[in-house]
């Protein structure tokens, strides 16, 4: 197989979940990789469209898991939400339906968040989620209030084979009950790569993107015309691949296969 995209690549864009680890437990290979990345001349970011924690959280917990990891390391949804609302809403007065920690994500962006006569509703993955919330979403997404969600995943994968409802399932209730589609910031939006290209001067043709999702860690480098690498370790079996429209520039089965690789080109 020719490796040539993979030999250009000057910044690898990692999805966590499925991909690096699976809850705590961190697949083979995986720290090793992220170690010797910039030996081998390659840059990473950990890019993950999991809203339910911050950017700082993120690196106290990749650091628990082993992973090198500094903040110019992790972008979020989150804080491509940040971004987003600063951009097309200054000033617009903002109801979230997320955990405590996407809060605090987007007051660090001095979004102004409210609890009434809101301007603007945003849903993350929220782990602590109440009826409350849903009931004011609706009824403000009901009276005009635009519609902004962190990420379309139907679910996030855990161990032992389950899934915990994600933000697109939670949507997918307030879209019913609402009779309005949101706006997704995240994977598979270009514009994750995008900010990333922009930020590190790193043209989107030099950025791949690594993740077990079809719809999401595929998607937004397809959509970026990045180049992008699936790995079967989480939600996509090679049946899924064979069905898609669009194939992946390179299917592997591991992140451990992906450093065998990269050693050798």
């Amino acid at each position: 197989m020719d490796y040539g995209k993979l030999k250009n690549t000057e910044l690898f864009l990692f999805d966590m979940d499925g991909t690096l680890y699976l809850g705590d437990q961190v697949y083979q290979g995986a720290v090793e990789l992220m170690e010797e990345l910039p030996a081998l001349g390659k840059r990473y970011i950990y890019l993950t469209n999991n809203s339910s924690r911050a950017g700082v959280d993120y690196i106290t917990r990749l650091r628990k898991l082993g992973f090198p990891c500094k903040e110019e390391n992790v972008f979020t949804s989150g804080m491509a939400t940040g971004m987003y609302l600063n951009q097309n809403h200054p000033g617009a007065r903002v109801y979230l339906v997320g955990t405590q920690a996407f809060r605090r994500e987007l007051l660090s962006y001095g979004i102004e968040l409210v609890e009434e006569e809101a301007d603007v509703v945003v849903v993350g993955f929220d782990t602590e989620l109440v009826y409350e919330k849903l009931n004011k979403a609706c009824h403000f997404l009901r009276w005009g209030a635009v519609f902004i969600a962190a990420n379309p995943d139907w679910v996030c994968p855990m161990p032992d084979d389950e899934v915990l409802p994600d933000c697109g399932s939670i949507c997918a209730l307030l879209t019913a009950s609402s009779g309005k589609e949101p706006n997704y910031i995240g994977k598979p939006n270009r514009n994750m790569i995008d900010v990333i290209s922009k930020m590190t001067g790193i043209p989107n043709e030099r950025i791949c993107a690594v993740g077990d999702r079809l719809y999401t860690d595929i998607a937004v480098a397809q959509n970026a015309g990045s180049v992008s690498v699936l790995v079967l370790s989480g939600e996509t079996d090679k049946a899924m691949v064979e069905a898609a429209q669009r194939k992946p520039d390179y299917v592997l089965e591991d992140v451990h296969q992906l450093h065998m690789i990269l050693k050798e080109i």
